[in-house]
């Protein structure tokens, strides 16, 4: 079953459209014991990330999730600020994220050395640095859509699977073991992003 986690601050009705889309069918989850049956799970997130925290919190959904990825290994797919939750911090918030990562965000424009407008609202391209299964016939050309003003950045480098160019850059998306993220928004981003989510529904 694919679950896609509602609480209240993802695009959940575009990512059900995608998959209904794709021919998939997906549950949306908004409790614990609605997780329970997950084979594999999408995060969406739009807005801050304590507020992202508090709501995974205040749902019980988070002990659910430990359980079903670090425990049962099911694959995770988070997106925008779903990625975002999935390291251990961020400067926007004081909430300890996830911790399925080891990495933290931080504000694209503090602090760079290449002057840019925030947040970063376009389409734009993801240098593919490791498929991973995610970015199968994605590798040459591809562009998604984003819109965020925080970029992760990642202790181990092996995580990262891609990167964007805008300003000094930043990572774009990451996966260790079962866990995967995108800062973009596969669900708005038409022909590729259906690609995605097919390659994400295929990954054991």
């Amino acid at each position: 079953m694919i679950s896609v986690v509602d609480i209240g601050i993802g695009n959940v009705g575009s990512v059900l459209n995608m998959l209904k889309f794709l021919g998939v069918k997906a549950t949306l989850v908004s409790s614990p014991t609605q997780l329970e049956a997950a084979e594999k799970i999408i995060l969406p997130g739009i807005g801050s990330y304590d507020e992202g925290m508090r709501q995974l919190d205040a749902s019980g959904i988070r002990l659910m999730l430990d359980q079903k990825v670090k425990i049962e290994k099911k694959p995770i797919l988070g997106i925008c600020l779903g990625m975002q939750l999935l390291g251990r911090s961020s400067e926007e918030g004081v909430l300890p994220g996830l911790n399925y990562i080891d990495a933290y965000c931080k504000h694209l424009a503090i602090g760079a050395k290449v002057s840019v407008t925030v947040p970063h609202m376009r389409w734009n391209e993801v240098e593919v640095i490791k498929n991973m299964g995610l970015f199968t016939g994605l590798e040459g050309q591809n562009k998604f859509y984003f819109t965020h003003s925080y970029g992760m950045v990642c202790a181990d480098k092996q995580d990262i699977i891609g990167r964007t160019n805008y300003g000094d850059g930043f990572v774009s998306a990451v996966c260790r073991d079962n866990v995967f993220g995108v800062q973009f928004h596969p669900e708005k981003s038409h022909k590729f992003g259906k690609l995605l989510f097919r390659n994400f529904l295929e990954i054991k």
